[in-house]
């Protein structure tokens, strides 16, 4: 039950703390941070580890958004944060005076389904910690997404907040249609500050977001234009949040989306590649190109990539591991938004990031750049278009609220904001999920929309990096180059047409399949959510790597045959594979190399679904082999599922538990399904049942 804690406090700050692997938690806190900053909370968004425990008393209400990871693990950006909630010297009511909620975001085909944020739950209440509002949880599996439960728990929790701390009288919540500042605007630089500042005034800030307390509608005479190139000048009455639109230009013909698509996809499908510019993320190292080879025929429906790259060899990593790559658009389509929206004559001069002083609460903690933004040094509004800003992302309801604003058509202005409104999901999913259309289509769908340029960082999402399983191990590692090692991906390629008959390509995948040999880029090593050591790790393996979920088991099977080469002691390796595809003939990747003597392989059981009048898939196999399946796990096997999360690994997991039940019976199970699931259970817990899966 929600614990009433009106009367522990008497002003009203709000911390919204996320912590997010790829970036939806995030999204979830920026949404919670904009609906608190209308309630009037003076409202900080951060993550999590950039946060002190003994910090939280000070704030009304602390919401947390929480997603989980691998085997029930909490994000990187979060880890910090959890451990110091586990320390032993903590006192057990230390979070007394603290009111929060949470908002777990799992994937309902990992069996540890939003762990994360239940586990905080339950520790923020064993320190003392009130519960404001019951912990809300959604589902990427759910038909509308995380939207599906998020929508109806934000719309709760803020009503339940409005009857917590009710507001003044004669004060009411800023309405929806009255535009938010935003924290970060772009201002034309001659002599720009150094490549990881943002200008603030007298501060130059170093942590997360702000959220103001108040805003202001903004009104057509904020802005006179003065001098060339759009440049803004305050007048005095008016915030410097407030930009008109731009003015009226003669209509230029701009580039369309690339339509070029005969049903197969091309080995260059654009010839001109971003270029490479130097991005100062952290813990980052560069790599070459070596090798882009196609692994399916050019007449198979899908292009799937092997690419081998050279690094260093200081940057050693094991199977399981993931690297992390920042794709970047093409600058054909940051061509079209510039013409689209009428900024030729800004996109090619260096710009600055200039935020509003913070003055109040905890001003000194607040970081005015946007979290994940790492702008190209003395970089221009093009640079930053194709380097850091998604243009061709599927668009959030905020985006419509956003250009809503920067729109004079009535027409379009009423169909921008019937895509916010929550009653109408159906039709929001229609036009942006379910055909896939991103950003810059919905601008070329409403032409009359002409943003400012002063606020691309609010009108489009920071790009995120995307994590890719490493395909190889052991002797697979070495490379003819001393002092440097290799390191494969497997990689589909996203393209295909939709039933609109609209080309939709991956970003990062066709940033990727593009890429000519010798590019060289800098990348991230991060653990993934296996956490397998092979060195320690001598029991049976049971691998099921369907399709690209094959690269994680690869580099298991290698590296496992390497370290039998130089431990002669060890002999309980056993390893059985269950691969999954549509046809042998076509995507059976790698399959040439499991006939090697030296990996050791006991046995590959395959599953071509489309090879055969009946579809089979590895469940099935796993059922037909249920006595092997069973030897393996009564000898203490270590099962690893790997490949698209969805159906398959429910449909896996079940099989595994059939075949438990099957062959363990009465004898092992005498509670039959109780007992077998209470198993799975501890092979989980003790990471003997492993899922990574995307």
């Amino acid at each position: 039950m929600a614990v009433d804690v009106q009367g522990q406090r008497h002003d009203r700050k709000a911390l919204i703390l996320y912590g997010s692997e790829t970036g939806n938690s995030q999204d979830v806190a920026e949404e919670l941070g904009r609906m608190a900053e209308r309630l009037h909370f003076i409202t900080r968004v951060s993550e999590m580890d950039l946060v002190e425990i003994n910090t939280l008393p000070d704030y009304t209400v602390v919401i947390f958004a929480v997603s989980t990871t691998g085997q029930g693990e909490f994000p990187e950006n979060a880890r910090k944060f959890w451990k110091s909630l586990l320390r032993k010297r903590l006192p057990p009511d230390c979070l007394s005076h603290v009111a929060f909620t949470t908002f777990g975001l799992g994937d309902s085909s990992y069996p540890q389904f939003n762990f994360a944020a239940r586990k905080l739950h339950k520790r923020l209440e064993q320190l003392g910690a009130k519960e404001v509002y019951p912990r809300g949880e959604a589902d990427e599996q759910h038909d509308q997404g995380i939207d599906g439960t998020f929508l109806s728990w934000s719309v709760d929790i803020r009503k339940h907040l409005l009857s917590l701390y009710p507001l003044p009288d004669g004060v009411t919540p800023i309405p929806q249609e009255v535009l938010l500042p935003p924290k970060l605007v772009l201002e034309l630089q001659e002599d720009i500050p150094g490549p990881t500042q943002v200008s603030t005034g007298s501060q130059i800030h170093q942590a997360n977001q702000i959220h103001h307390p108040a805003a202001e509608p903004a009104t057509p005479d904020t802005f006179k234009q003065t001098g060339n190139h759009n440049k803004m000048e305050r007048t005095p009455s008016q915030s410097i949040y407030d930009f008109p639109l731009p003015l009226e230009e003669e209509p230029v013909v701009c580039n369309q989306l690339r339509e070029k698509f005969d049903g197969e996809p091309h080995d260059d499908p654009d010839s001109n590649f971003p270029p490479f510019k130097a991005i100062d993320i952290p813990n980052q190292f560069q790599v070459v190109l070596l090798e882009n080879k196609r692994m399916t025929p050019r007449n198979h429906w899908q292009d799937v990539r092997q690419l081998t790259f050279g690094v260093s060899n200081e940057e050693a990593y094991d199977p399981g591991d993931v690297i992390n790559i920042m794709p970047k658009n093409f600058s054909e389509d940051v061509q079209t938004l510039i013409d689209l929206m009428g900024w030729k004559d800004v996109a090619d001069i260096p710009v600055s990031f200039v935020a509003s002083p913070p003055d109040f609460y905890h001003a000194d903690n607040l970081l005015s750049m946007a979290p994940g933004l790492f702008p190209v040094p003395r970089g221009t509004l093009r640079d930053l278009l194709i380097h850091n800003l998604d243009i061709t992302a599927i668009p959030k309801r905020y985006f419509f609220e956003l250009i809503s604003h920067n729109t004079d058509d009535p027409v379009h202005k009423e169909r921008l904001l019937e895509f916010t409104n929550p009653a109408l999901s159906d039709e929001f999913y229609d036009y942006t999920s379910r055909p896939r259309r991103g950003i810059l289509e919905v601008l070329q769908d409403f032409p009359s929309v002409k943003l400012p340029w002063q606020r691309a960082t609010q009108f489009f999402p920071v790009m995120r990096c995307r994590k890719y399983s490493i395909s190889s191990g052991g002797t697979l590692k070495l490379s003819s180059t001393p002092g440097t090692l290799k390191f494969q991906l497997l990689v589909a390629i996203v393209k295909y047409k939709t039933v609109l008959k609209k080309v939709r390509q991956g970003l990062c995948s066709r940033y990727l399949a593009a890429m000519p040999i010798n590019t060289h880029l800098k990348v991230t090593l991060a653990d993934g959510s296996l956490g397998f050591e092979v060195s320690k790790e001598y029991n049976p393996l049971i691998l099921i790597g369907p399709g690209t979920g094959v690269a994680p088991c690869r580099a298991l099977i290698w590296e496992r045959a390497a370290a039998s080469l130089l431990d002669t002691k060890i002999t309980n390796n056993e390893t059985i594979l269950f691969y999954g595809g549509r046809n042998k003939r076509a995507d059976y990747f790698y399959g040439d190399e499991w006939q090697f003597q030296y990996l050791c392989l006991t046995h590959v059981f395959t599953a071509f679904s489309r090879d055969q009048k009946e579809k089979i898939y590895v469940q099935d196999v796993i059922r037909r082999e249920k006595k092997e399946v069973w030897r393996m796990i009564a000898k203490g096997a270590i099962i690893v599922v790997c490949g698209s999360s969805g159906k398959m690994p429910r449909a896996v997991r079940e099989a595994i538990s059939w075949v438990m039940l099957e062959e363990g019976g009465a004898e092992k199970f005498p509670k039959g399904r109780e007992d077998v699931e209470a198993e799975l259970k501890r092979m989980e817990k003790r990471k003997h049942y492993l899922q990574e899966t995307w």
